[in-house]
């Protein structure tokens, strides 16, 4: 059964209230939430800039009929990524991960690349597992305290 459904307007607050917690217990160590607390107002502001942007797929990540987390890709590149805490070692990212490449296969894509921050351990892990490889490209995110996010690209092979 698929889990990831196109995201809608409707869903933004679940949504926002999903990453915001996933983004305090996956990276709070990056984001002090005393001197950086996660931006509710520009991280909406930037999913309905993309919901509205026909060269960025958006969804939502279902488990029981409800919103479990996110996913958008633009091009090649896996954009947003993400579930809700309680499901985290369920097995449920596994899959909306495995349907996000075959959604990049089906657009013609035979690479794909993301970011991610060099000190977020259990996702490096999560994307390494799953035959992402890190590359010398890095970058900045534009949120305070501007960490390091390293590029990591993988092949969309037909058993890959």
């Amino acid at each position: 059964m698929a889990v990831l459904h196109p995201l809608t307007r409707d869903d933004l607050e679940v949504l926002l209230e999903v990453q915001r917690e996933g983004a305090v217990a996956g990276l709070g160590h990056l984001f002090p939430q005393d001197e950086h607390p996660f931006p509710t107002a520009r991280v909406r502001a930037r999913w309905e800039a993309e919901l509205d942007d026909p060269g960025v797929d958006c969804f939502a990540v279902v488990r029981d009929g409800q919103v479990a987390g996110f996913a958008a890709t633009r091009g090649d590149e896996l954009l947003h990524f993400g579930t809700a805490v309680a499901t985290w070692g369920t097995g449920l990212a596994g899959l909306a991960h495995d349907e996000v490449l075959d959604h990049l296969r089906a657009r013609g894509h035979r690479t794909a690349w993301l970011r991610v921050f060099d000190d977020n351990l259990r996702a490096v892990r999560f994307y390494e597992r799953r035959g992402w490889r890190a590359t010398d490209v890095v970058t900045r995110t534009t949120f305070p305290p501007y960490p390091v996010l390293r590029r990591y690209e993988r092949t969309l092979g037909a058993d890959a």
